[in-house]
């Protein structure tokens, strides 16, 4: 397949200009669990970053419901993995916005996952529903279980976790120019828990 063939399956990857590689993101507002937690005060996803600054232009948000209507084609898996060999990119992340949409949704990232086994894959998700078995991640994949209360402990239902904080975040973003810069730490699997500051 070729990369301009895959494009036409998937719609573009996103850029998000924090982060070191390649993402792809999906519409806020079509969040699972999401769209519930983001109308209780306390929760992540109350204030949803996703919900504002860039991500509310028209182009944006046309883009990324062609990339939520892709999910379902057929030839998507392999085209997903195409676009992403084709970039030549060390670092991914899935969904700068939204989140995984249904347990063949994620057992579809798990395959491209393999099919890129150059790129080093980060899925941060609220969908504990759609988890696979610990054994199904493929190795150059981490999956962090978002917790669900800002100040909150980490989530114990799975290894590696991240958590939204209002003090002493282990993200350094906000001091590098809200750049990823050299910290790889959402990638890394031997953290356990990255924090991010409420933003």
């Amino acid at each position: 397949m070729k990369t301009s063939e895959a494009i036409k399956i998937t719609h573009t990857l996103s850029k998000p200009s924090k982060m070191p590689g390649f993402s792809y993101g999906l519409p806020a507002l079509e969040c699972k669990t999401g769209s519930k937690l983001r109308k209780v005060p306390g929760t992540p996803c109350y204030g949803c970053y996703a919900l504002k600054g860039c991500y509310v232009f028209p182009d944006v948000k046309a883009a990324q419901y062609k990339r939520l209507r892709a999910l379902t084609h057929d030839s998507w898996t392999m085209a997903m993995a195409q676009q992403i060999n084709s970039k030549r990119s060390k670092w991914f992340r899935w969904h700068d916005s939204g989140d995984v949409q249904s347990l063949e949704h994620m057992q579809k990232i798990l395959t491209v996952c393999r099919l890129t086994p150059n790129t080093k894959h980060w899925l941060p998700t609220q969908e504990r529903p759609y988890l696979p078995a610990p054994e199904e991640v493929p190795s150059n994949l981490i999956i962090r279980l978002s917790g669900s209360k800002v100040d909150g402990p980490p989530p114990t239902a799975w290894k590696h976790t991240s958590s939204v904080v209002t003090k002493n975040a282990s993200c350094p973003a906000p001091s590098q120019g809200g750049k990823c810069r050299e910290c790889r730490a959402c990638w890394t699997k031997s953290i356990k828990n990255v924090s991010y500051g409420k933003h």
